[in-house]
């Protein structure tokens, strides 16, 4: 047999209630590492009651960034999430894992105390 690895994957999405202040550029501040603990935890306990569920090593929150042109209410969320994957598993089903998501968060609308652009939602691309 071999090892699992770990494999990573990104998921993006944007809080259309968390106003994008230049503190959350600085990852050195209180308020990005308030904030990335929240959205890690928020993470987690979503992937984890997912089909990758068992395998679900994490999410790191890497950045929190603004999109020009938007609202400045809203702020983009990038993180990296890492699963263990056995040689011989399926690909990650990033289709089904989305859909997933999308269940968990009302439509892509809400996570935990976060309202969400439903049309935000990426996974791996």
């Amino acid at each position: 047999t071999t090892a699992a690895a770990l494999e990573r994957f990104t998921i993006n999405f944007t809080i259309t209630n968390l106003p994008y202040t230049s503190d959350l550029e600085n990852p050195d501040s209180a308020k990005f590492n308030a904030t990335q603990r929240v959205m890690n935890t928020l993470l987690d306990r979503l992937l984890e009651e997912s089909s990758i569920g068992p395998v679900f090593q994490g999410c790191e929150t890497t950045d929190f960034r603004y999109e020009p042109g938007s609202d400045r209410d809203e702020t983009r969320v990038d993180a990296v999430c890492t699963y263990s994957k056995e040689a011989s598993a399926a690909p990650l089903d990033r289709v089904g894992l989305y859909h997933q998501v999308s269940n968990k968060t009302r439509g892509i609308t809400q996570l935990g105390p976060y309202g969400l652009d439903k049309d935000s939602l990426y996974i791996n691309g």
